[in-house]
């Protein structure tokens, strides 16, 4: 496992020793111990989630506040995704900044994005299963999110807009502006 910081203090990319014949391939997708000695944090990841999702599909910018605030690590079991992560701690230097990487089942890369980070993705490929482990359990009243198309994270999201399959839920929410202030990790 190698690990790549990002220009986003706490975000990294991982790329993991594959090992592979002719038979296929292993490798280790997650070993506490090795997280530990390779990021210097100690995390403790409890619930598991998977998504699948067709082209164009968009799931975010979400986060969780407060005390179910989640990091999470995140990878592409089949097909290939765009992924975002947006800093919203506001004592961060790279606070309102964002990342973007392309995750896909051919490359196995795995990324992880900490607390305090509002998280979505878009389908490139014509499906795509996501998974994620998450080191807090999922709490409704605690969630939030920031609008895909907030023009102050002028996100590209590599498909046109009317290529875009989003919830009616995810199309509803706030500039970042109208509810950073009342954000608390």
């Amino acid at each position: 496992m190698t690990v790549e910081q990002t220009k986003l203090a706490d975000c990294i990319i991982i790329h993991d020793t594959v090992f592979g014949d002719n038979r296929g391939y292993f490798f280790e997708s997650f070993n506490k111990k090795t997280f530990l000695d390779k990021t210097g944090m100690d995390i403790n990841f409890i619930q598991d989630n998977q998504s699948k999702s067709s082209k164009g599909v968009l799931r975010g910018l979400h986060f969780q506040h407060g005390e179910f605030s989640q990091a999470k690590l995140v990878r592409v079991l089949e097909g290939k995704v765009l992924d975002i992560a947006v800093d919203l701690r506001r004592n961060s230097p790279t606070f309102k900044q964002h990342i973007a990487i392309e995750l896909s089942a051919e490359s196995r890369t795995q990324f992880f994005v900490p607390r305090g980070f509002a998280h979505g993705f878009v389908v490139l490929s014509e499906t795509a299963t996501f998974f994620y482990k998450c080191d807090n359990l999922y709490n409704k009243a605690s969630e939030g999110g920031v609008i895909y198309s907030d023009p102050e994270l002028n996100i590209d999201w590599q498909l046109p807009a009317d290529q875009l399959l989003i919830s009616d839920k995810d199309q509803v929410l706030p500039k970042l502006s109208e509810m950073v202030d009342s954000i608390q990790f």
